[in-house]
């Protein structure tokens, strides 16, 4: 057996895994940013079922950019029902983002 031959099959191989797996991931972000974009443009929808699904998917995402996406969503939102769930969202995202800024980062 060739041995020149197998290993240069395996590094072939391990690359072409490799950029395959690197495609995946590139797609992944991808999916993952226009998920988000969806998202946040569902949230001033005039339909107030995309703007709950949005609600929904922006809740489980806490960072301080949604903090601040959702009060600006509080003050435009009408639908009290919508505006009450939002407050919801928004008070458990900060207690969670106070709670992660509080946390030794154990470096």
């Amino acid at each position: 057996m060739d041995w020149d031959k197998v290993t240069l099959r395996w590094i072939r191989t391990a690359g072409i895994a490799l950029a395959g797996a690197a495609a995946v991931s590139a797609l992944g972000v991808l999916f993952v940013r226009d998920q988000m974009h969806r998202h946040r443009h569902n949230l001033f929808s005039p339909r107030p079922l995309r703007r709950l699904a949005a609600l929904s998917y922006i809740g489980k995402h806490p960072d301080i950019e949604n903090a601040h996406l959702l009060r600006d969503y509080i003050g435009w939102e009408k639908e009290p029902k919508l505006r009450k769930r939002a407050a919801a969202i928004l008070e458990r995202m900060e207690r969670s983002l106070t709670a992660g800024a509080a946390e030794p980062s154990g470096v």
